[in-house]
């Protein structure tokens, strides 16, 4: 083989890479942000929740 042989606490040599860089992915907005959908189910919940629990007390 054409290709010298590596002592192990070495790293091989390596060629750079010929691809191209790939396009960034432009932001999906609302959709990128889960926390704001898990939010407001959690805060419909609390509000649902609430809602029963006043009319079992009856304020």
């Amino acid at each position: 083989m054409s290709v010298p042989f590596v002592p192990p606490e070495e790293t091989p040599p390596v060629e750079g890479c010929t691809s191209s860089a790939h396009p960034e992915r432009a932001d999906g907005g609302i959709w990128d942000h889960p926390l704001i959908w898990v939010s407001l189910i959690l805060f419909g919940a609390v509000l649902g929740g609430l809602f029963f629990l006043f009319r079992i007390f009856g304020f």
